[in-house]
């Protein structure tokens, strides 16, 4: 089983649990309306309910298990949900790669919970997910992402034309990576699936 966890002093990063009902509610009650075009700001009232909360767990733990997408939530100290890492579209076969998600609710901002969260989800996709590659695509005026990118050692490379069909049309995403050997992990290469070719 993954740990799929990491602790520092001022954060926590894990899967939501049940128990996390009040917190996902509050934190969303407490969000400013959106701060600019990548900010998505508060969920409306009728999404609020337990119900819709369980379904939303239900989803994740689906995901997870199937390998294919984790999302995780992120705790300050004082056990608000302050935001969310992701690990999305993981490709096993020969490749072993997977795009960085990361979003920090607008009220917690400017806090330095970014960097500390995306470091931690890193090294959960390196360290318990057993990925080769990570890649964060960014769109090329989004400069606090890219400041962060680059904050973390991701190495650009290159612009993804028309890369995801966003607010109504195609936008571009400027690359940015990590591979396990630019952080010295070791990769567990006996995982590798080569697929029969004829």
């Amino acid at each position: 089983m993954k740990k799929l966890q990491r602790r520092t002093k001022q954060l926590l990063v894990r899967p939501l649990l049940k128990n996390d009902y009040c917190a996902w509610k509050q934190c969303s009650l407490e969000m400013k309306k959106p701060q600019n075009k990548w900010d998505k700001g508060p969920k409306p009232a009728s999404e609020l309910g337990r119900i819709h909360f369980n379904k939303i767990l239900k989803a994740q733990k689906k995901r997870r298990e199937n390998d294919t997408f984790y999302d995780l939530g992120v705790f300050n100290k004082q056990d608000f949900l302050v935001g969310h890492v992701s690990i999305m579209e993981v490709s096993r076969g020969i490749s072993h790669s997977a795009y960085l998600g990361y979003r920090i609710f607008n009220n917690y901002w400017r806090r330095g919970y970014g960097k500390e969260a995306v470091r931690l989800i890193i090294d959960i996709g390196f360290k318990d997910i057993n990925l080769h590659r990570l890649e964060a695509g960014i769109e090329p005026r989004n400069f606090r992402s890219i400041k962060l990118a680059k904050s973390l050692g991701m190495r650009r490379e290159g612009i993804k034309k028309n890369a995801l069909f966003l607010r109504g049309k195609w936008v571009d995403l400027v690359m940015y990576t990590l591979t396990t050997e630019d952080l010295g992990i070791k990769f567990k290469k006996s995982q590798l699936k080569y697929s029969a070719r004829s």
